[in-house]
């Protein structure tokens, strides 16, 4: 049966933990502007595409990142910059590094919107690196060739984003380990077990809740859920 589960808020985290969270963000930046620039290289892409568009937010995101001192606004559950937007024009602008990231792996990404006037009130950098992580988090693991889901949707009270892998599912009793720091689900070690702890951190900041949910033989999802405006 698929698992589910609703995570409670954890415990703020050491000096140690906010630096190993600032270098993962930096780390998942520089990695987005590094695929967009190798594509550029190629000359197939003119700079003023989207390509060019994905390597000039990466770079402004990693520039405010260090202005704004993000590890202390995240980690101390004090977000400043609160701003209200469109559910759909939010995933929409995500889909551009998405592509290209799944592009540079083999597997195939889709985009699923269908949320019209669907508006949250959020610190948009925060939800934007909370998405990001479940994104790349779904590529490192989903078995080449398959796909990868980003998907968006409301109910009367809350907006829903979705992320869907096919890593072939997990073991029983894993879902609540996958959100511990450092925790890491395979022989990869190229990360730093952070990523779900991230996305748990920021989609709380928020006011939200993040879900995990197992399918058995295909994949997970993972769901941020936050009030509707």
């Amino acid at each position: 049966m698929a698992t589910r589960r609703w995570l409670p808020p954890n415990e703020p985290t050491g000096d140690d933990e906010r630096l190993a969270f600032l270098a993962h963000e930096i780390r998942n930046l520089v990695g987005t502007a590094s695929v967009a620039f190798e594509v550029l290289k190629t000359g197939n892409v003119g700079v003023g595409g989207s390509t060019g568009s994905v390597l000039q937010r990466s770079l402004s995101a990693l520039r405010d990142l260090i202005t704004r001192s993000v590890d202390e606004v995240r980690l101390r559950h004090s977000v400043r910059d609160r701003s209200r937007f469109e559910l759909d024009e939010f995933i929409a602008e995500l889909a551009p590094a998405a592509v290209l990231e799944a592009g540079a792996r083999g597997l195939n990404f889709h985009l699923a919107g269908g949320a019209l006037d669907a508006r949250v009130d959020a610190d948009r950098p925060v939800l934007t690196a909370v998405v990001t992580n479940l994104l790349q988090n779904a590529f490192k693991f989903t078995r080449p060739g398959s796909s990868v889901t980003l998907r968006g949707s409301a109910t009367a009270d809350h907006v829903l984003i979705a992320v869907e892998d096919e890593c072939g599912g997990l073991p029983d009793g894993t879902i609540d380990d996958l959100f511990r720091p450092f925790e890491q689900r395979s022989a990869d070690r190229t990360g730093l077990g952070l990523g779900l702890t991230m996305c748990r951190w920021g989609t709380e900041v928020n006011g939200g809740l993040i879900s995990a949910r197992n399918l058995p033989e295909h994949g997970c999802v993972f769901t941020v859920g936050l009030p509707r405006v």
